[in-house]
């Protein structure tokens, strides 16, 4: 059978919860792999959980979102539906709030550089250069 998945799974062997129904139910679970797609995980028992879920990873310090694809007796496959949040890369709006903090940052430091400069100057027997 051909792989069908956008991205490969990298095997794992990490706990996991799962929450549901607005965090009133939580299930732990393993996840025996994860991509940045989704996951595999396998509860203790044949759980019922519903078709939308949070999938908790502590040792990621991560929670996703995530629809259920498949069942199969106590195993679980998981598609994240806020996939990007397990890449590193930022999603479009952070990126331009980061820009926006990024700029705004740069010319508070312009502003301290030419204020530390006036300050050197004005110092008895300042050298110029030092700043």
């Amino acid at each position: 059978m051909a792989e069908r998945r956008r991205s490969p799974r990298q095997r794992s062997f990490l706990r996991g919860c799962i929450y549901f129904n607005q965090r009133r139910g939580a299930v732990d679970c393993l996840i025996r792999d994860v991509s940045s797609d989704g996951a595999r995980v396998i509860f203790s028992d044949a759980v019922s959980v519903p078709d939308i879920v949070e999938l908790h990873i502590p040792q990621k310090e991560r929670t996703l979102r995530a629809r259920v694809q498949w069942r199969h007796g106590d195993e679980v496959g998981l598609a994240f539906t806020d996939a990007p949040a397990m890449s590193s890369a930022p999603a479009p709006a952070e990126a331009g709030e980061m820009a926006q903090r990024v700029g705004k940052l740069e010319a508070e430091v312009a502003a301290l550089r030419r204020l530390l400069r006036r300050l050197k100057s004005e110092l008895p027997g300042a050298d110029e250069d030092a700043a």
